[in-house]
């Protein structure tokens, strides 16, 4: 396995985080925004655009500014290039407020990987247009988004 982590998180934090040439990181921002002021020590950087929304009708064209099938393939080309790679590699996944978009795009990039998802309890708000349309590419994937319970069950578990 090459891709040995998998995490999600706000841009904030991605962007207060030092660089590490071993750590991939697929930023997503908000059309309206500027990219994300990344260290330039991530080495491995796919930047991506797109609102967190959910078409009203999947048959309808897309609206400008919405996931599609192009940035769903540029996601699964860079994840199969860092997974083929000969070294580990964490993946981190950032999105503006680290809940929905970065959410599902982890959880796409543990089930392609089999790396484990940190915080994957957290995920359970994973935009599902998203996340359906990256597996769409994959059939053979399959993703069980968690119930917001595992979040309370962690929250009060005994730390160590």
């Amino acid at each position: 396995m090459t891709i040995n982590h998998v995490r999600f998180t706000s841009r904030k934090l991605a962007e207060s985080l030092e660089g590490n040439p071993y750590m991939a990181v697929i930023s997503i921002t908000d059309p309206t925004t500027p990219e994300a002021r990344l260290d330039p020590l991530f080495r491995h950087v796919l930047r991506l655009s797109f609102f967190d929304a959910v078409p009203a009708d999947e048959y309808q064209p897309a609206l400008p500014g919405l996931f599609d099938r192009n940035m769903a393939r540029s996601i699964s080309g860079f994840v199969e290039e860092l997974h083929a790679a000969p070294f580990e590699m964490t993946v981190m996944v950032h999105c503006e407020y680290g809940v929905s978009r970065s959410a599902a795009v982890a959880l796409f990039v543990e089930a392609f990987s089999g790396a484990p998802l940190e915080a994957r309890e957290f995920t359970y708000e994973a935009n599902p247009w998203v996340l359906d349309t990256l597996l769409a590419l994959h059939p053979a994937l399959s993703v069980d988004v968690p119930t917001p319970d595992g979040r309370r069950e962690r929250r009060i578990a005994n730390r160590e």
